[in-house]
């Protein structure tokens, strides 16, 4: 699995560590520094050495290119935190079905909705479940039971104290 960071990081890192090596580090101190395993440590040592500085180069990304731009990204970002609602939707959730709605329907771009979800992480975006809350709820009713009643009924810890050793 590809770790974290863009590639120009990841060549920076690789850098790092090849540096870190020939001030006379071993591997093991290396890759603990760097953050990486032992191997991959080893494997950068041996691009290093066949092929120069340019064994660590940075490479692209493998992955099929995105078929929205980075200003569409953006625009997307502005569209969602608006919210659904203003999107025209009747409820304030948004679903897969409903962000792959509107990007095709904005950018003229389909996905299926399984694969929005890749964009949304993508764009910092996480999933998140809507609290639910009945109508009912009488939010001062709870605040004045958890003030007055919760301390009354909420078993306390005794005190922690050292057991004396006897001899």
């Amino acid at each position: 699995m590809r770790p974290p960071g863009t590639s120009e990081q990841l060549e920076k890192r690789r850098r790092r560590a090849v540096q870190l090596l020939e001030s006379g580090h071993t591997l093991a101190s290396v890759a603990r520094q760097v953050g990486a395993a032992v191997s991959s440590v080893f494997r950068w040592k041996q691009a290093y050495r066949r092929k120069g500085r340019r064994g660590l180069d940075a490479k692209p990304t493998p992955a099929r290119p995105s078929r929205l731009s980075p200003a569409q990204k953006r625009q997307l970002v502005r569209l969602l935190a608006g919210g659904p609602l203003r999107a025209g939707y009747r409820t304030d959730l948004w679903t897969l079905g409903r962000v792959a709605e509107l990007i095709a329907g904005e950018f003229g771009v389909r996905y299926h909705p399984a694969h929005v979800w890749k964009i949304l992480t993508g764009l910092g975006w996480s999933c998140q479940k809507p609290e639910r809350r009945a109508v009912e709820r009488d939010e001062a009713a709870i605040a004045r039971w958890e003030r007055e009643a919760w301390p009354r009924i909420k078993k306390r810890r005794a005190t922690w104290r050292p057991s004396r050793v006897r001899r």
